[in-house]
Order: structure tokens, then C-alpha cells, then sequence
């Protein structure tokens, strides 16, 4: 079930870390500090910073010197999905901590 209800998003994600697989033995880190403010870790190295907003199906994110994308959150039992816009699943929720877990901030 894709979750589109802006309550339901802005609770799971401002205030936390997603830790996300995005291939066996490679995360990423997302902390949305605010309800506007990402910042991301990817498994290279790279550190990301930029803006989000809720959208009619998901939320979009605008990274500074990085890409802009538009994702949804898939929930079914026992798996949390990340699709891109097209749909496809590009990783899935490893687990959430709240705050900033992997100070990225």
C-alpha cells in the first residue's frame, strides 16, 4: 500500500533516520530533521543536504548538486519500500531510529 496521506508521511519521516538497503551490504541513511530539510548518506561516501516536500503521491526531494526525484513510501507486512516515480523499488526501510542516528546533520 502506497502511503499518500500527508499525516501518515510527515509522522514517518520528520525527526527520523532511514537506514535503507539498496543492495546486499549497501545503505544509505536519510534524516529528515524538519518537514522541509533532508540530509543523506549514501554507500559511497556521499553526503547529500536539500529540500523535500509532500506531493499528492509521495514527496519529492531536491538535493543540492545532486539529483531531484520524486519517491513514495510502499508499506506491506514486514517490508517498508522506497519506489522511485516510476514505481520501481530502489531499497527497502532496514529500520528507522529516531533524530539524527547517523549524525549526518
Amino acid at each position: 500500500m502506497i502511503i499518500t496521506d500527508k499525516t501518515t508521511l510527515t509522522a514517518l519521516l520528520v525527526g527520523s533516520t532511514h537506514y535503507v538497503a539498496m543492495a546486499p551490504g549497501k545503505e544509505a541513511a536519510i534524516y529528515y530533521r524538519t518537514a522541509s530539510e533532508a540530509f543523506m548518506a549514501l554507500p559511497d561516501g556521499t553526503r547529500r543536504t536539500g529540500q523535500w516536500r509532500l506531493t499528492e503521491t509521495g514527496y519529492h526531494v531536491d538535493w543540492i548538486d545532486g539529483p531531484s526525484a520524486g519517491w513514495q513510501i510502499d508499506v506491506e507486512p514486514g517490508h517498508i519500500g522506497y519506489l522511485d516515480d516510476g514505481g520501481v523499488e530502489r531499497g527497502h526501510v532496514a529500520r528507522i531510529v529516531p533524530g539524527d542516528a547517523a549524525a549526518l546533520a
